[in-house]
């Protein structure tokens, strides 16, 4: 018996990393999966590395009418939804002094904006008793030079899960952030291509290696299934270590 035996599970942004590594694990656990990927192409590959009980949808989670076109399609099929990940992220690098209104308002338009309609959205559709996770970051609580847009714009999503838990009570939806550290993802091997980069992020974790996406799916499974039934409004640094010391 799996943890997620029936279960409907949508993620964003989840055609590599850790996302795609939580929609392969929460497969295996017995859930069907929706995700969803910008690129056709690279959505494709994730649904055929996948394998089975998957559909994959296309679509930015920053648009608001890709954001419905996902839901239809999971009204469509299935109904209703019991985990909604919203994982679709991202960021770049910008000194105070050099930040420009573009890269505000993109890091912003889906990373904070977009997570919060991503779950209003799916709102009608959640089940009574729903796990809703967000993936945040690291950059939130450690302060690193030039990713000030970008942390800020994931510390916006423990706020959002702290007010969310409340208004949601009565349906006993829990809803909680996922905070990782360095993890071996596409967008993070382009950060430490530098292999002098790569030992700083390195130096920071106890263990001296960054985690891999399978270390933070396990985690994820835990948020989506009822093992966390008692975990509501938490962020849960997975980072090996590195934001307690």
């Amino acid at each position: 018996m799996g943890k997620l035996d029936g279960k409907v599970a949508v993620i964003t942004g989840a055609t590599s990393g850790m996302a795609l590594a939580s929609a392969k694990l929460f497969v295996q656990e017995g859930a069907y999966v929706f995700i969803t990927g910008r690129r056709q192409d690279a959505l494709d590959e994730a649904v055929d590395s996948v394998g089975r009980n998957v559909t994959g949808v296309q679509g930015d989670a920053a648009n608001l009418r890709d954001l419905d076109r996902l839901f239809e399609m999971v009204k469509q099929e299935k109904g209703t939804i019991d985990v909604l990940y919203a994982n679709a992220g991202n960021g770049e690098a910008a000194n105070l002094g050099e930040i420009t209104e573009e890269h505000f308002d993109q890091t912003f338009g889906l990373n904070t904006r977009g997570t919060l309609f991503t779950v209003q959205k799916a709102l009608p559709l959640l089940n009574d008793g729903a796990s809703i996770l967000m993936t945040a970051s690291i950059a939130s609580i450690k302060g690193w030079p030039g990713w000030s847009v970008y942390a800020a714009s994931k510390a916006a999503l423990h706020a959002y899960a702290r007010v969310w838990l409340n208004e949601l009570k009565d349906r006993r939806i829990r809803v909680n952030v996922l905070s990782p550290g360095q993890v071996s993802t596409p967008i993070m091997e382009r950060v430490m291509e530098n292999p002098e980069t790569r030992r700083q992020f390195e130096s920071m974790i106890p263990r001296g290696e960054v985690g891999q996406p399978d270390e933070l799916a396990t985690v994820a499974l835990f948020l989506a299934s009822d093992d966390s039934s008692y975990v509501n409004g938490q962020l849960l640094n997975v980072d090996g270590g590195t934001a307690a010391i």
